[in-house]
Formats: structure tokens, sequence, C-alpha cells
């Protein structure tokens, strides 16, 4: 009775969340016709804003979703107050692909609509592709070390197309995310790289480092802490609700002004100390993992 229970809310859960972005990005769709037809400046502020508060809108219509298919079981550990007018840079922990939606509900209507960094090969993927032509979520390569130790080119040009992507997210207040990580967390991942951490992966800080440079006007990094209850990761354990049990632990930081306005591309110097301020905000985040678990 109770595999059925959980594989009917499973389902249902599927179906709703497919239904709503059927909707949302259809929508986004059609309104962001327009865009290649009238390519004026003043226009395509005016749609990114509107885009933005349809994001929104799809949101919240996930959270609803969640909260009736599997209640409200997301605690939220926040004391700091947001301006929807400004721009933000948000990084978190990744565990499982059921992240991004426990993120966008967490950070629905308390920030700016998070804009995640997506791996160029995910394009073929309807709603990503989508977000990235209606919602200028920008496509990024991630090259290896080894890759560009063999062709020292390809980080110029990463960081080129990096930057050509963020000053689009000038046009409307955002919050630019990465998952540090590079990757979801497993245990192999993190036995492979030797990880001075005990609940997460080494950070990877290019992007976070070449979106500063893009936006100057930055000023704050939000770092959000999930911990989940249950062991399980894979994608039907959320929609059936053995995952629901979550906290999320948010924390703000000031960027330094050494910080800003630099070039990650081939300041040495620059990625060094940007290094070092994320390992420290990653140190004390392992810890509060830790303090957080269930």
């Amino acid at each position: 009775m109770k595999f059925i229970k959980s594989s009917f809310i499973g389902l249902i859960t599927f179906i709703l969340i497919i239904l709503e972005l059927i909707i949302g990005f259809g929508t986004l769709a059609i309104v962001n016709i327009p865009r290649a037809i009238i390519p004026l400046k003043p226009f395509k502020i005016f749609l990114a804003r509107f885009s933005n508060q349809i994001g929104d809108i799809t949101v919240y219509g996930l959270k609803l979703i969640m909260l009736l298919m599997h209640g409200n079981r997301i605690q939220i550990i926040n004391e700091t107050e947001y301006d929807l007018d400004k721009w933000y840079m948000a990084m978190s922990n990744h565990q499982s692909w059921a992240d991004i939606f426990v993120l966008l509900v967490t950070a629905n209507k308390r920030i700016p609509l998070l804009k995640f960094f997506m791996k160029k090969e995910l394009w073929w993927i309807p709603f990503v592709f989508l977000a990235n032509k209606t919602l200028n979520m920008p496509f990024v390569n991630r090259h290896s070390k080894k890759a560009i130790a063999k062709n020292p080119s390809l980080r110029t040009k990463d960081y080129e197309n990096t930057l050509k992507s963020c000053k689009r997210f000038l046009r409307a207040p955002s919050t630019i995310f990465s998952y540090a990580e590079g990757t979801r967390f497993t245990e192999e991942k993190h036995r492979n790289q030797n990880s001075e951490y005990i609940n997460l992966l080494q950070p990877k800080i290019g992007g976070m480092a070449t979106a500063l440079s893009a936006m100057p006007n930055i000023d704050t990094l939000i770092d959000f802490s999930l911990v989940y209850k249950s062991k399980k990761r894979d994608a039907w354990s959320f929609l059936n609700g053995e995952m629901r049990d979550v906290k999320v632990y948010i924390k703000s930081y000031k960027i330094p002004d050494n910080l800003k306005g630099k070039n990650y591309s081939n300041d040495k110097v620059y990625r060094e100390e940007f290094k070092e301020w994320v390992e420290g905000i990653w140190f004390e985040k392992d810890k509060k993992i830790s303090e957080l678990k269930f």
C-alpha cells in the first residue's frame, strides 16, 4: 500500500510539474517572439523584466505543487532580507537534480529570479533551451584543467563566452547562480578528489569570478546550503516525496572590493585571491552542513 501511494504521488507530481513548465515556458516563448522583430535596447530591457515576472509566477506554481504533493517540509533558515531590485550572485552545494526545484522554491520572491549557468551539453533539453532563450540563462563550456593545459586558448574562449552571456543579465535584476562544485556530490567523486571537505567537493570558481568581471554592480554573494534527511538522491525519490524533508541554510557575504572588476582569464593574482575567499566560505559551509544534518 505504501509503495502504491508513493508511486501515485510521484506520478501526479511529475505530471503537474510538466504541465506547469509547459504553460510557463510556452508563455515565455510567445512573449519573446517580438524580440527578434524589435531589436531596440529599451524594448529588450522591458521584455527581460516582464519575462522575469513570468518566471517568478511559474516558480510560484511549482511551489504550490510541492506544497500540495509533499507538504510544507522545506525548513528555510535565513535572517536576511534582500532587495528585489538589485543584482546578486548565488551558489550552493549540489547533491541531486532535484536541488534546482528546492532552490527555486526557496528563493521565490525572496531574491530576484535565479539564473543558472547551464552546461552546453544540455541544450537539446526543451526546457533548458527555452530557459536560455527567454530568461537569458547562459550555456557555458566547462573544460578540464588538463584540456586547458593542452590548449590554453580555451581559458580565454570560455572567459569571453561567459562574459558575453553575463552582460545580458544587466537588462533586469537577477541572481546569477552557479553550482560551485560543478557536479553532483557522490562519495566516489569525493574520494577521487581527495577532498579536504567532509560534505563537499572542491569548489570551482571560474564562472562566478567571470560573472563579477561582467557585473561589477553585484555586491553580495548568497550561499545556499542544502541538507536532505533521506540518503536517496534520484529523481523518482524527489517526485514521490521521499526527499521532501530538507533544510536550506542561507547566508550572505559582502564581496570584497578587491575581487571586483578584474580579469579572471589573465590575472593570476586575482584567481588566487578569489579562490582563497571562496575556499574560506566553503570551510565554514562544510562545518554548518555537519551541524544541520538530521
